[in-house]
Protein backbone atom coordinates (compact mmCIF):
# COMPACT_ATOMS: atom_id res chain seq x y z
CA UNK A 1 0.00 0.00 0.00
CA UNK A 2 0.80 3.66 -0.79
CA UNK A 3 1.94 6.04 1.81
CA UNK A 4 -1.52 7.99 1.48
CA UNK A 5 -3.57 4.72 1.39
CA UNK A 6 -1.74 3.47 4.45
CA UNK A 7 -2.30 6.51 6.84
CA UNK A 8 -6.02 6.87 5.41
CA UNK A 9 -5.31 10.46 3.92
CA UNK A 10 -8.45 11.67 1.98
CA UNK A 11 -8.11 13.94 -1.19
CA UNK A 12 -9.96 16.95 -0.74
CA UNK A 13 -13.43 17.23 -2.51
CA UNK A 14 -13.00 18.66 -6.18
CA UNK A 15 -16.01 20.60 -7.65
CA UNK A 16 -16.82 18.31 -11.29
CA UNK A 17 -15.14 20.02 -14.47
CA UNK A 18 -15.19 16.89 -16.93
CA UNK A 19 -18.12 15.37 -18.03
CA UNK A 20 -18.53 14.42 -22.09
CA UNK A 21 -14.67 14.67 -22.33
CA UNK A 22 -11.47 12.52 -21.59
CA UNK A 23 -8.25 15.52 -21.59
CA UNK A 24 -4.76 14.43 -22.77
CA UNK A 25 -3.40 13.77 -19.47
CA UNK A 26 -6.35 11.57 -17.96
CA UNK A 27 -5.80 9.61 -21.40
CA UNK A 28 -2.25 9.51 -20.26
CA UNK A 29 -3.00 8.54 -17.25
CA UNK A 30 -5.04 5.38 -18.10
CA UNK A 31 -2.40 4.16 -20.82
CA UNK A 32 -0.11 4.29 -17.79
CA UNK A 33 -2.15 2.65 -15.76
CA UNK A 34 -3.08 -0.43 -17.97
CA UNK A 35 0.12 -1.05 -18.90
CA UNK A 36 0.75 -1.23 -14.78
CA UNK A 37 -1.88 -4.42 -14.59
CA UNK A 38 -1.20 -5.88 -18.08
CA UNK A 39 3.13 -6.16 -19.46
CA UNK A 40 2.30 -7.49 -22.42
CA UNK A 41 1.71 -4.50 -24.97
CA UNK A 42 0.80 -6.62 -27.69
CA UNK A 43 -2.54 -7.43 -25.61
CA UNK A 44 -3.39 -4.03 -24.97
CA UNK A 45 -2.44 -2.97 -28.08
CA UNK A 46 -5.00 -5.71 -29.37
CA UNK A 47 -7.77 -4.28 -26.93
CA UNK A 48 -7.48 -0.01 -27.99
CA UNK A 49 -7.45 -0.95 -31.56
CA UNK A 50 -10.55 -3.20 -31.42
CA UNK A 51 -12.27 -0.51 -28.89
CA UNK A 52 -11.33 1.96 -31.16
CA UNK A 53 -11.75 0.40 -34.48
CA UNK A 54 -8.36 0.93 -35.56
CA UNK A 55 -5.59 -1.79 -37.42
CA UNK A 56 -2.82 -2.71 -35.57
CA UNK A 57 0.28 -1.23 -37.42
CA UNK A 58 1.73 -5.22 -39.02
CA UNK A 59 5.06 -3.33 -38.94
CA UNK A 60 5.52 -3.05 -35.05
CA UNK A 61 5.43 -6.61 -33.73
CA UNK A 62 8.05 -6.18 -30.79
CA UNK A 63 7.04 -5.06 -27.58
CA UNK A 64 9.22 -1.54 -27.38
CA UNK A 65 9.14 1.99 -27.54
CA UNK A 66 7.39 1.94 -31.15
CA UNK A 67 4.79 -0.24 -29.62
CA UNK A 68 4.31 1.90 -26.58
CA UNK A 69 4.33 5.12 -28.90
CA UNK A 70 1.32 3.63 -31.23
CA UNK A 71 -0.79 2.76 -28.59
CA UNK A 72 -0.83 6.21 -26.92
CA UNK A 73 -1.05 8.21 -30.31
CA UNK A 74 -3.97 6.09 -30.62
CA UNK A 75 -5.67 6.83 -27.57
CA UNK A 76 -4.58 10.72 -27.42
CA UNK A 77 -6.89 10.63 -30.92
CA UNK A 78 -9.51 8.82 -30.50
CA UNK A 79 -12.89 10.08 -29.89
CA UNK A 80 -13.86 11.38 -25.82
CA UNK A 81 -16.02 8.73 -25.06
CA UNK A 82 -13.94 5.66 -26.40
CA UNK A 83 -11.35 5.90 -23.45
CA UNK A 84 -14.12 5.07 -21.26
CA UNK A 85 -15.09 1.96 -23.29
CA UNK A 86 -11.65 1.06 -23.50
CA UNK A 87 -11.65 1.37 -19.37
CA UNK A 88 -14.23 -1.14 -19.33
CA UNK A 89 -13.02 -3.21 -21.71
CA UNK A 90 -9.52 -3.74 -19.91
CA UNK A 91 -11.32 -4.14 -16.60
CA UNK A 92 -13.01 -6.97 -18.25
CA UNK A 93 -10.10 -8.61 -19.61
CA UNK A 94 -8.51 -8.53 -15.99
CA UNK A 95 -8.29 -11.65 -13.02
CA UNK A 96 -11.05 -11.00 -10.45
CA UNK A 97 -8.10 -10.26 -8.33
CA UNK A 98 -6.64 -7.08 -10.03
CA UNK A 99 -10.01 -5.87 -10.77
CA UNK A 100 -11.39 -3.87 -7.38
CA UNK A 101 -7.46 -2.50 -7.68
CA UNK A 102 -8.14 -1.28 -11.21
CA UNK A 103 -11.53 0.21 -10.24
CA UNK A 104 -9.87 1.91 -7.13
CA UNK A 105 -7.07 3.42 -9.26
CA UNK A 106 -9.43 4.54 -11.93
CA UNK A 107 -11.93 6.28 -9.34
CA UNK A 108 -9.24 7.90 -7.09
CA UNK A 109 -8.31 9.71 -10.29
CA UNK A 110 -11.78 10.75 -11.20
CA UNK A 111 -12.48 11.95 -8.15
CA UNK A 112 -8.98 13.43 -7.75
CA UNK A 113 -9.10 15.58 -10.61
CA UNK A 114 -12.78 16.22 -11.26
CA UNK A 115 -14.11 13.84 -13.75
CA UNK A 116 -17.34 13.78 -13.53
CA UNK A 117 -17.91 9.70 -13.79
CA UNK A 118 -17.01 6.61 -11.99
CA UNK A 119 -15.75 2.94 -12.07
CA UNK A 120 -18.38 0.35 -10.31
CA UNK A 121 -18.24 -3.09 -11.47
CA UNK A 122 -16.66 -2.58 -14.94
CA UNK A 123 -19.15 -0.83 -15.94
CA UNK A 124 -18.81 3.75 -16.58
CA UNK A 125 -21.53 5.75 -14.51
CA UNK A 126 -21.82 9.31 -14.13
CA UNK A 127 -20.90 10.66 -11.15
CA UNK A 128 -22.54 13.33 -8.98
CA UNK A 129 -21.02 15.97 -6.06
CA UNK A 130 -20.80 13.74 -2.58
CA UNK A 131 -24.33 14.65 -1.61
CA UNK A 132 -25.39 13.36 -4.62
CA UNK A 133 -23.49 9.99 -4.36
CA UNK A 134 -24.48 9.54 -1.00
CA UNK A 135 -28.19 10.29 -1.46
CA UNK A 136 -28.12 7.72 -4.53
CA UNK A 137 -26.24 5.00 -2.39
CA UNK A 138 -28.57 5.58 0.75
CA UNK A 139 -32.22 5.03 -1.41
CA UNK A 140 -31.09 2.34 -3.04
CA UNK A 141 -30.34 0.22 0.17
CA UNK A 142 -33.40 1.67 2.06
CA UNK A 143 -35.77 0.23 -1.26
CA UNK A 144 -33.57 -2.84 -1.18
CA UNK A 145 -34.64 -3.22 2.69
CA UNK A 146 -38.74 -2.75 1.78
CA UNK A 147 -38.64 -4.96 -1.21
CA UNK A 148 -39.66 -2.01 -3.11
CA UNK A 149 -37.60 -3.21 -6.24
CA UNK A 150 -39.32 -1.59 -9.05
CA UNK A 151 -38.76 1.86 -7.28
CA UNK A 152 -34.98 0.73 -6.95
CA UNK A 153 -34.84 -0.10 -10.56
CA UNK A 154 -36.28 2.73 -12.05
CA UNK A 155 -33.39 4.98 -10.01
CA UNK A 156 -30.98 2.73 -11.52
CA UNK A 157 -32.09 3.08 -14.48
CA UNK A 158 -32.15 6.77 -14.37
CA UNK A 159 -28.46 6.32 -13.27
CA UNK A 160 -28.08 4.33 -16.49
CA UNK A 161 -29.50 7.12 -18.70
CA UNK A 162 -27.29 9.68 -17.34
CA UNK A 163 -24.59 7.81 -18.10
CA UNK A 164 -25.02 7.18 -21.81
CA UNK A 165 -22.90 7.94 -24.47
CA UNK A 166 -21.60 10.32 -25.78
CA UNK A 167 -24.91 12.03 -25.18
CA UNK A 168 -27.12 11.21 -21.68
CA UNK A 169 -30.29 10.35 -22.03
CA UNK A 170 -31.63 13.42 -19.74
CA UNK A 171 -35.62 13.06 -20.88
CA UNK A 172 -35.25 9.12 -20.00
CA UNK A 173 -33.76 9.78 -16.51
CA UNK A 174 -36.37 12.21 -16.19
CA UNK A 175 -38.86 9.57 -16.49
CA UNK A 176 -37.60 6.93 -14.61
CA UNK A 177 -36.92 8.79 -11.67
CA UNK A 178 -40.50 10.26 -11.46
CA UNK A 179 -41.17 7.10 -12.00
CA UNK A 180 -39.41 5.93 -8.73
CA UNK A 181 -41.44 8.18 -6.36
CA UNK A 182 -44.62 7.21 -7.91
CA UNK A 183 -44.31 3.68 -7.42
CA UNK A 184 -43.36 4.66 -3.74
CA UNK A 185 -45.95 7.04 -3.17
CA UNK A 186 -48.78 4.58 -4.24
CA UNK A 187 -47.15 2.08 -2.11
CA UNK A 188 -47.59 4.50 0.77
CA UNK A 189 -50.99 5.65 0.25
CA UNK A 190 -52.08 1.94 -1.07
CA UNK A 191 -53.50 3.12 -4.15
CA UNK A 192 -52.19 1.69 -7.11
CA UNK A 193 -53.37 3.07 -9.89
CA UNK A 194 -53.21 6.62 -9.57
CA UNK A 195 -50.55 8.87 -11.25
CA UNK A 196 -48.33 11.14 -8.56
CA UNK A 197 -50.30 14.66 -9.20
CA UNK A 198 -53.11 12.57 -8.22
CA UNK A 199 -51.33 10.49 -5.22
CA UNK A 200 -50.85 13.81 -3.65
CA UNK A 201 -53.62 16.35 -4.79
CA UNK A 202 -55.20 13.08 -2.59
CA UNK A 203 -52.93 12.29 0.24
CA UNK A 204 -51.21 15.67 1.26
CA UNK A 205 -50.54 14.26 4.53
CA UNK A 206 -47.81 11.95 3.17
CA UNK A 207 -45.19 15.03 3.22
CA UNK A 208 -44.91 17.94 5.71
CA UNK A 209 -46.57 20.67 3.91
CA UNK A 210 -45.61 23.07 1.74
CA UNK A 211 -43.30 19.79 0.43
CA UNK A 212 -46.94 18.54 -1.28
CA UNK A 213 -46.84 21.73 -3.39
CA UNK A 214 -42.95 20.94 -4.15
CA UNK A 215 -43.89 17.78 -5.31
CA UNK A 216 -46.42 18.68 -7.43
CA UNK A 217 -44.55 21.57 -8.98
CA UNK A 218 -41.42 18.35 -9.40
CA UNK A 219 -44.55 16.33 -11.09
CA UNK A 220 -45.75 19.55 -13.78
CA UNK A 221 -41.62 19.82 -14.36
CA UNK A 222 -41.24 16.06 -15.19
CA UNK A 223 -44.06 16.01 -17.46
CA UNK A 224 -43.22 19.12 -19.59
CA UNK A 225 -39.67 17.90 -20.03
CA UNK A 226 -39.55 14.42 -19.94
CA UNK A 227 -42.58 13.19 -21.34
CA UNK A 228 -44.68 15.95 -23.22
CA UNK A 229 -41.72 17.86 -24.86
CA UNK A 230 -42.00 20.77 -27.12
CA UNK A 231 -39.20 22.06 -30.01
CA UNK A 232 -36.61 23.73 -28.79
CA UNK A 233 -36.98 22.73 -24.56
CA UNK A 234 -35.06 19.87 -24.49
CA UNK A 235 -34.00 19.85 -20.46
CA UNK A 236 -30.11 20.33 -19.52
CA UNK A 237 -27.52 17.41 -17.74
CA UNK A 238 -27.54 19.62 -14.66
CA UNK A 239 -31.69 19.77 -14.68
CA UNK A 240 -31.86 16.12 -15.11
CA UNK A 241 -29.54 15.35 -12.44
CA UNK A 242 -31.15 17.72 -9.97
CA UNK A 243 -34.46 15.72 -10.58
CA UNK A 244 -33.17 12.45 -9.73
CA UNK A 245 -31.40 13.63 -6.57
CA UNK A 246 -34.62 15.19 -5.69
CA UNK A 247 -36.66 12.02 -6.57
CA UNK A 248 -34.16 9.85 -4.85
CA UNK A 249 -34.65 11.91 -1.41
CA UNK A 250 -38.19 12.19 -1.26
CA UNK A 251 -37.98 8.19 -2.11
CA UNK A 252 -35.79 7.50 0.74
CA UNK A 253 -38.01 9.36 2.93
CA UNK A 254 -41.40 8.18 1.97
CA UNK A 255 -40.31 4.37 2.46
CA UNK A 256 -39.79 4.99 5.41
CA UNK A 257 -43.31 5.26 5.92
CA UNK A 258 -44.27 1.70 4.62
Amino acid sequence: MSFTHRLGIVSPQVDIVVRNDAPTPMRNYISQLMMRFEPSLKKIRKLVCFVVKEPEDPNNWGENDFMKSEILEIINNCQWNRIYDIIEEFYNQLSLSQKPDFEKEVNEYFYEKGIGWKLNNGLIEVRGDEVFENEIKKVEIILEEKGLKTSKGEIKEAIVDLSRRPAPEVTGAIQHSLAALECVCREVTGDHKATLGTLINNNSNIVPKPLDEAIKKIWGFSSEQGRHLQEGRIPCFEEAELLVHLSASLCSYLSKKI
